[in-house]
């Protein structure tokens, strides 16, 4: 079955090239095609097989023609010569010598290359000195970026502001509009500010919050204001 798959010639026609039977097989033509590509695949000459059979048998004076050859690997051609040589109808043996044969390679070519890399890693060994000793340089720690807030009211606003640790900076107080105005710097501000509005000024920047109905809320960080809805307002109760 082996066969037949790989040289694409029926298994009856190989039985009766096995066995001479050439009353089976349909014309010399196909017998010397076959002779060629079964002979080729068991390792042997296939042209010779073709012309001592014209020797042998008259009146197959027909022109030869290529083989019908099949793509093969070389450890299936391995079992197929073994089988012809000893005569067996079972490649199992064959296969595995060759497989034992290609076991036995790749574990000598590992070995010398086990070798080959500890020979090369004493001779680095001997001929570089010892490495300097290097002094870990540690990571500069980062400065946080700070956040600069004034609050401008209109009027006067409820305000409510803690730090970036939760310290309070504006403790719920009323900020009026006349009163002198100082700055709040954190990493972090969270600020409720009342319903009349005010303008924040963040890192120099002004922003105007218009009054409304309730009170607001905001995170103030390096460069930006952020709104802040009600369930996640500061309060300075």
């Amino acid at each position: 079955t082996e066969v037949e798959a790989d040289t694409k010639i029926r298994g009856k026609y190989l039985r009766a090239l096995e066995n001479e039977e050439w009353a089976l097989l349909p014309g010399p033509t196909f017998v010397r095609s076959f002779l060629r590509t079964y002979g080729d695949y068991l390792g042997l000459d296939g042209r010779m097989l073709v012309e001592e059979f014209k020797l042998r048998y008259e009146g197959y004076d027909d022109r030869d023609v290529p083989p019908l050859r099949a793509p093969r690997n070389a450890a299936r051609d391995r079992a197929a010569r073994d089988r012809a040589r000893r005569g067996t109808g079972s490649s199992r043996p064959a296969t595995r010598d060759g497989r034992g044969r290609l076991f036995l390679v790749g574990g000598l070519i590992a070995l010398l290359i086990v070798i080959l890399f500890t020979l090369g890693q004493c001779g680095k060994s001997d001929n570089n000195p010892p490495a300097a000793t290097t002094t870990p340089q540690t990571t500069p720690k980062l400065t946080p970026k700070v956040a600069t807030l004034r609050i401008v009211p209109r009027k006067a606003v409820y305000a409510c502001l803690r730090g970036t640790d939760g310290s309070r900076l504006i403790d719920g107080q009323i900020l009026r509009a006349d009163a002198a105005k100082r700055s709040y710097r954190a990493s972090k501000l969270r600020l409720t500010l009342g319903s009349r509005g005010a303008t924040l000024i963040v890192d120099g920047v002004a922003h105007r919050i218009a009054a409304g109905k309730q009170a607001r809320g905001f995170v103030i960080m390096q460069g930006s204001l952020k709104n802040v809805a009600r369930p996640a307002q500061v309060t300075c109760r």
